[in-house]
């Protein structure tokens, strides 16, 4: 039940609770694609041990992602069911744990297993984000805050590199997947002791409280009349679902470039020494981050001073994909620099649009028990570009020696995400609601 304001300490107007939760999310994020990450960064320097094959280590990689995807569905369900704190918690410990075992495997078919395993721990890492964004933001700052959260994964996997090397050059491969780990137990521990549901935290102001769920914040106790019995497989039978899907699919083409094939571009078709490589590649991460807030501020500004939810989501959405479709341009520009600036602008244009996706879970839910479901229906259509993407980029590149076919290919994927959001998405309201 919720507690009646009377009952509650004055606290400051609004308060500021609400964005200390989703900072400790943004930390659980860089550490989650942190180890993530990890295995590409130490792979060169555990050949020695394995004497894998370019095939054997692609097979490795790519096995994250199978896991990770095929259980999206299964993790939406868990987070409804269990919640933010217990969730996230379980989750980070699991990954953290496997993390660490990396440093343990001794043969090709162990870490085979242990990256499996370890997709499966950090399943439910972005849906329990979105679940937190739900409960603790009014609607009018959901974008922002998703933005916050969403924004670590591009800066866990900007200070992998750094990081990871750094770790290895002191104290050798082995050692490195264990302390990651216990950064992430250490991690889960403090969610475990910190995070409530703002309606049970005793830390949160009355003002807050109430401006929280005035302003349609998504809580378990609202879930009241028929509209909340949706069922999980009655959930498909909506077009915003399907729309909800294909878009996202359509973005992660765009960003699985960058974390796959990125840097070899810029190698092969750019000439990038590796000193280079070092020195510039990373600018478009971190233009991506500031893009991915800058759609998240925006939005909410909007929706803020009146506009519609729907016409804020779909403009901004459909926006970022037109930028992101530069990827392709970037592909016929003569000079290295040039395709590094619009390299930069279509990935911020990507994570623009993220922002808003990522909130749509909680705009579209027709219960608080339907936020992370949602979530993890879109995620696992969007992470079968994750499977799908880094192939054809790799098959189109052996056939013509060049990345400006797939390139070209990316950006025409990029307009089918514009078009979806913008026209075979309609309204961006409650699933269930008449009209």
């Amino acid at each position: 039940m919720v507690k009646t304001l009377p009952q509650r300490r004055a606290g400051s107007v609004r308060g500021r609770l609400r964005w200390y939760m989703i900072s400790f999310v943004f930390a659980g994020l860089v550490i989650n694609y942190l180890d993530r990450a990890s295995l590409g960064v130490a792979l060169p320097f555990m050949g020695e041990t394995f004497r894998l094959s370019k095939t054997q280590e692609g097979m490795i990689l790519a096995a994250f992602f199978w896991s990770y995807d095929f259980f999206q569905l299964a993790a939406g369900w868990f987070v409804d069911r269990y919640g933010p704190r217990r969730s996230f918690t379980f989750a980070a410990v699991w990954w953290s744990l496997f993390t660490a075992l990396t440093g343990l495997v001794g043969n090709f078919a162990a870490l085979f297993g242990v990256r499996l395993l370890l997709g499966v721990g950090e399943s439910p890492a972005a849906t329990t984000s979105a679940k937190v964004v739900g409960r603790w933001f009014p609607r009018h700052e959901r974008t922002l805050a998703t933005g916050i959260w969403d924004s670590g994964s591009r800066v866990g996997g900007v200070v992998a590199l750094p990081v990871v090397t750094a770790l290895i050059a002191v104290l050798g491969w082995r050692w490195t997947f264990p302390i990651i780990g216990v950064v992430g137990l250490l991690w889960a521990y403090g969610w475990w002791r910190t995070y409530r549901d703002p309606q049970d935290h005793p830390k949160i102001g009355a003002e807050e409280l109430a401006y929280i769920h005035e302003g349609g914040a998504r809580w378990a106790e609202d879930d009241e009349g028929d509209v909340a019995g949706i069922r999980w497989r009655d959930l498909f039978r909506y077009r915003t679902i399907w729309a909800m899907m294909l878009g996202f699919f359509c973005l992660n083409m765009v960003v699985y470039f960058f974390l796959t094939f990125f840097p070899t571009y810029l190698v092969e078709e750019r000439h990038f020494s590796l000193l280079k490589l070092g020195l510039f590649g990373a600018i478009p991460g971190l233009v991506a981050i500031v893009g991915e807030w800058l759609g998240g501020w925006l939005a909410d500004r909007r929706i803020a001073r009146g506009a519609s939810v729907t016409r804020v989501r779909k403009s901004f959405i459909a926006g970022g994909f037109l930028v992101s479709t530069v990827i392709g341009v970037a592909a016929w520009v003569p000079q290295a620099w040039m395709a590094l600036a619009l390299l930069s602008l279509a990935y911020a244009g990507s994570t623009f649009a993220a922002a808003n996706i990522w909130s749509l879970p909680a705009d579209v839910a027709p219960a608080d028990r339907h936020v992370a479901s949602i979530g993890g229906i879109q995620n696992f259509a969007s992470n079968f570009a994750g499977i799908i993407g880094p192939i054809m980029v790799g098959v189109l590149v052996d056939k013509t020696s060049s990345f400006t076919v797939p390139l070209m290919v990316i950006s025409a994927i990029a307009l089918l995400g514009a078009f979806t959001y913008a026209v075979i998405l309609k309204r961006v309201e409650p699933l269930g609601l008449p009209g």
